[in-house]
């Protein structure tokens, strides 16, 4: 499944309404967790420097290797169930 429309099925899975982002733009991730987001919005963002938003709604501009950080149990989750 493509992540253009994984988004799609995030906006069903946890509506606006539910999400509460975190729209700081501090080091990338208070919670040290590797997040899931589109590959093509981390590219724009890179050279941009605007934000991204990760499945679990976490809204930050990425600036560190996430190999190095667990994967956001949130985001691994929401991810799953789009792939059912």
């Amino acid at each position: 499944m493509a992540m253009d429309t994984a988004m799609d099925v995030v906006s069903k899975v946890k509506p606006d309404s539910e999400t509460r982002p975190d729209i700081s733009h501090d080091d990338g991730d208070r919670e040290r967790f590797a997040h899931y987001v589109q590959k093509d919005k981390i590219t724009e963002s890179a050279v941009t420097g605007n934000p991204v938003i990760a499945l679990c709604g976490k809204v930050w501009v990425p600036n560190r290797d996430p190999k190095k950080f667990p994967v956001c149990p949130e985001c691994k989750k929401i991810y799953e169930e789009m792939m059912q």
